[in-house]
């Protein structure tokens, strides 16, 4: 059970941390888990509990409509198997292991079906990058 009292949060904010949490517990996470889990994500959108009152900390209108754009973004690429630890760094050496296994020669003539601009003069590693 997540700490602190709920009373403070609208209904609205009280729908949002149910449905959140019925989602968790779709895809297996434990009841207490899924809980603690959907009041943090009500928490980090809208500042925690908006009655009059409340503890949660006050944000502008605008900063909430970003997170909450931000938050949805997220779980859309979530969706679409677009995990949010991909980030470039991996996704240059883990995109196809064929591209990695590859010499650079091979690399250049990739390169030349794609027409990479300034191929000639790149690296493997630089390479494996653009074609990535």
């Amino acid at each position: 059970m997540p700490r602190g009292e709920k009373t403070k949060y609208t209904d609205k904010q009280q729908r949002k941390a149910e449905h959140i949490e019925e989602g968790y517990e779709k895809r297996g996470v434990p009841e207490d888990e899924a809980e603690a889990r959907a009041w943090a994500t009500v928490n980090k959108q809208s500042g925690g509990g908006e009655r009059k009152g409340g503890s949660g900390r006050s944000k502008s209108e605008t900063t909430k409509r970003a997170e909450r754009k931000d938050s949805a973004h997220r779980a859309a690429d979530a969706r679409q198997g677009k995990s949010p630890n991909k980030g470039s760094a991996r996704s240059s050496t883990s995109t196809s292991t064929a591209l990695a296994d590859m010499t650079r020669d091979q690399l250049m003539e990739k390169a030349r079906e794609r027409d990479i601009r300034g191929r000639s003069k790149m690296r493997k590693n630089e390479l494996l990058r653009a074609l990535s």
